[in-house]
């Protein structure tokens, strides 16, 4: 079966026999792909997050794209952004691409949400994207401070410069999403690198940043993995998952693998669009009609907790 170029797999990581450098490993020989396989996150209990009410964009027929050169501290970011084409405000995702891809790469997810009614914004990381002179998959770790540059950048170009961005951004609503590699960033951003601007994260066959703990204000996380991935396994974001101590839900591809095929796209862009959809407005979660698309997965739900919420 052809599979989409949406998620791409991180086992060139480890045959590539790249080595830890200086600085790359904690004390306890830990690196930032450790997790990949085991994680050591301790279960928590659900701390319910609430969202702040609001009436949700309506989706649209027509996304623009929008290419930006950001940088950090020397590292070059560039940044393509896909936005919806109508009034606005939109929320913003920043996403976050895996090892040796690029945002190209995860184009029919990205232009899903932005039909849905998201600005969406995808750097290409330094030293971990596809052609890069330089790869270096523990550059994982810098990669959160990257992410939390490129969405302050964004956020600016809604009251700065002539672009298309400006006067059509949310800029109180704030998500933050990857795959493989990107999910390790994204939860960096929920943990050692906390970027309290996010209400909602989204990892999909990703797993924890470092053996970092969640922490800082609550927020809403799902969890997107196959249970016959090899890359990223997914006893270890089943830890991870049970490690959220807020609101929380995980859609397990039965059949899946680190990648996501033809017949799981639907469920995989329905269920984040839904879940992006009620952590950035409330309401009603509808995760569960858009989970049973194809037959393809099962939801653990531990969004309906919050307050206000409907099961």
């Amino acid at each position: 079966m052809r599979r989409r170029t949406l998620l791409l797999s991180m086992s060139a990581a480890a045959a590539g026999g790249l080595a830890v450098k200086a600085g790359q490993a904690s004390a306890a020989g830990r690196t930032v792909l450790s997790s990949t396989k085991a994680s050591a996150l301790a279960p928590q209990p659900v701390t319910p997050y609430e969202p702040r009410p609001g009436r949700a964009p309506a989706a649209v027929r027509t996304v623009g794209r929008h290419d930006f050169s950001f940088a950090r501290d020397g590292r070059a970011l560039p940044t393509r952004v896909w936005y919806p084409i109508g009034p606005g405000p939109y929320p913003v995702v920043l996403f976050s691409h895996g090892l040796h891809s690029r945002p190209d790469d995860y184009a029919a997810l990205l232009v899903s949400w932005a039909l849905a009614g998201f600005v969406v914004a995808a750097p290409a990381y330094p030293h971990t994207s596809l052609g890069s002179s330089r790869f270096n998959a523990y550059d994982l770790v810098n990669q959160p401070e990257d992410a939390s540059e490129v969405l302050t950048r964004v956020v600016e170009r809604n009251t700065s410069g002539g672009g298309p961005l400006r006067g059509k951004l949310d800029t109180s609503r704030l998500a933050a999403a990857g795959h493989s590699g990107g999910g390790i960033t994204t939860a960096g951003l929920f943990s050692a690198h906390r970027d309290d601007r996010l209400s909602a994260g989204i990892l999909i066959a990703g797993t924890d940043f470092l053996g970092t703990p969640f922490s800082g204000p609550a927020a809403a996380v799902l969890l997107v993995h196959g249970r016959k991935d090899t890359s990223v396994k997914y006893s270890a974001a089943r830890t991870v998952y049970e490690a959220v101590p807020w609101s929380r839900a995980m859609l397990s591809i039965t059949e899946g693998g680190h990648q996501t095929t033809n017949d799981e796209f639907a469920a995989v862009s329905g269920t984040t669009a839904a879940f992006l959809r009620w952590s950035l407005y409330g309401g009603a979660p509808a995760l569960e009609p858009a989970a049973a698309q194809g037959s393809v997965a099962t939801l653990d739900n531990e969004l309906a907790l919050t307050p206000g919420s409907i099961s």
